[in-house]
């Protein structure tokens, strides 16, 4: 296959070769230095279990989708190893040097990316090391796991697929059972990287819900002066909440968690950080025997107007949480009279269906419906002004939601009925024109 190559000029773009037709000069590059995927120069060439060669950019695209086989040979893959082909990256990079008048620039030597062996090895050194309880050990294995992180997603992929997480699970219980006051740094770097170690197996979990392990965490949350560690605590919570619901009861036997999680909303650290924690306010307030006392704590400290600043300037991801985190708080009288004590609760409950996703919809209309029960005339009426019953009739002839808010749509359209007529404010033309979802 025969490319052009522009040569390189003084000034603007000294630093790249640019493929270009028809031009003056034209530069075959040898086929067996092209990736059989994409046709392109390969720039880390790795070969397979099959024999054959490809660029490991494009290979891996190709695993990742889902693929079993080699794209050449179609035989299935006996494992998805990707050997470096250090003979044909030189033989590529000779060529490059080669035609350099041609404008051609020589290509990097890649870093080879992390392999299984040495990463399942650094869990075995660091286990070892957590049983010696060194330290400084830990914190040099937790550092080279990082800057391998660091250098690229696979390597990263790598090291998540590979029981990182289990390791430093472990590492983290056993220094914050020795001593949290001794291990304050090893413990921050655990958390932080434990914050994209995720998700981690059952043994991995069995560690972080443990007492000792979640009175760490909510020593880090309550860290007033350390905002990175706060971060990175909530985060971790957040996963492991996600990942087994069983360890809300132990989170709230720690005093003054709910103080520690609302002041992340209240005082917001980063978008994320409050994100993760109305994730873990949710399931706090939804799944404990006590779901109602402690959500009428939240009530009481103020959760609800906060709620409603996130509904008013957060993105699809923070509205669907904070949605969720309201619909739970209304399923109690106290919280609906709180949320309804508020001027925004039904303006922006109504301006959220159908706006930003499904879930966010079925949020709306559960939370709208747990407030209108019982006819409270002075919901409906709000609701109706402010095009709800329109809005809903929408939700209806698209099929949005499941059937629990298909039967919640039907019941607030009978009782919205009733105070329609008597209200000058429908308009039948306004049609599908709340279809469309901004972001």
């Amino acid at each position: 296959m025969t490319f052009s190559w522009r040569r390189r000029r003084g000034g603007a773009g000294k630093s790249e070769a640019s493929i270009l037709l028809n031009q003056d000069m034209e530069l075959t590059i040898p086929s067996h230095f092209k990736c059989p995927i994409s046709l392109d120069l390969m720039k880390d060439p790795v070969t397979l279990s099959t024999g054959i060669t490809y660029d490991r950019q494009s290979i891996e695209k190709w695993i990742d989708g889902g693929k079993v086989t080699c794209p050449v040979t179609n035989q299935v893959l006996r494992n998805f190893d990707q050997i470096p082909n250090h003979s044909i990256r030189k033989m590529i990079q000779d060529w490059c040097v080669a035609n350099k008048s041609h404008g051609v620039e020589r290509i990097p030597t890649p870093r080879i990316p992390i392999s299984r062996y040495e990463v399942s090895e650094i869990c075995s050194r660091m286990e070892a090391a957590t049983m010696d309880r060194d330290a400084r050990k830990c914190l040099e294995l937790l550092a080279k796991i990082k800057n391998s992180a660091k250098e690229s997603e696979v390597n990263k992929r790598c090291i998540v697929a590979n029981g990182v997480g289990s390791a430093l699970s472990d590492s983290f219980e056993s220094f914050a059972r020795f001593s949290v006051d001794e291990n304050v740094s090893l413990l921050k770097e655990i958390l932080s990287a434990l914050t994209w170690a995720f998700p981690v197996d059952r043994e991995g979990v069995s560690k972080l819900k443990t007492a000792v392990s979640l009175r760490c965490m909510a020593w880090f949350l309550k860290s007033e002066d350390d905002l990175s560690s706060r971060q990175n605590a909530i985060c971790v919570l957040k996963d492991l909440v996600s990942a087994d619901q069983g360890c809300v009861d132990g989170l709230m036997g720690i005093e003054g968690i709910e103080e520690a999680l609302f002041q992340i909303v209240k005082v917001p650290i980063c978008p994320r950080a409050t994100k993760a924690s109305l994730v873990v306010i949710h399931y706090i307030i939804s799944s404990t025997e006590k779901s109602e006392e402690t959500g009428l704590r939240f009530v009481q400290m103020g959760l609800i107007p906060l709620i409603l600043e996130v509904l008013v300037d957060g993105d699809k991801s923070a509205c669907e949480k904070a949605l969720g985190v309201m619909e739970s708080i209304c399923s109690w009288k106290q919280g609906r009279e709180s949320a309804l004590s508020n001027a925004l609760t039904v303006p922006l409950l109504v301006k959220k269906i159908l706006r930003v996703s499904d879930a966010a919809t079925d949020f709306s209309i559960s939370t709208l419906w747990k407030l209108c029960l019982g006819q409270n005339e002075n919901a409906l009426v709000e609701a109706v002004q402010l095009g709800a019953f329109q809005k809903l009739l929408v939700v209806l002839q698209i099929g949005s939601g499941g059937e629990g808010t298909k039967e919640r749509v039907t019941d607030l359209l009978k009782l919205m009925n009733l105070y329609r007529d008597k209200l000058d404010c429908f308009d039948s033309s306004m049609g599908f024109k709340y279809i469309k979802r901004p972001n």
